[in-house]
């Protein structure tokens, strides 16, 4: 159910980033890293559907995995088993 944008840009919603940085650009790797990064921190079930993209998701897992909380990281990897394929076998663990 991940579809959210692949391009152009993401904006967003004030309960998800109230200061700083608002918009993003899925199509540049480095903003995208911080969009996702951002909307797995902060967003509700409904914000993670409608703004991460599920191919997304997995091309950047790797690096992904390590900015994010051990919580998060467990959640996302236990709903998603494939997340840990893409993860190098030496960070699984951490």
């Amino acid at each position: 159910e991940l579809a959210g944008p692949v391009e152009g840009n993401v904006d967003l919603p004030l309960h998800i980033v109230w200061s700083g940085r608002t918009s993003y650009s899925p199509d540049r790797p480095k903003s995208r890293m911080t969009l996702y990064r951002t909307v797995l921190a902060e967003g509700l079930s409904e914000d993670l559907a409608a703004l991460l993209h599920y191919r997304l998701l997995i091309e950047q897992w790797p690096v992904l995995r390590r900015l994010i909380s051990p919580y998060i990281r467990e959640v996302w990897e236990d709903a998603f088993p494939e997340l840990l394929r893409t993860a190098p076998a030496d960070t699984t663990a951490a």
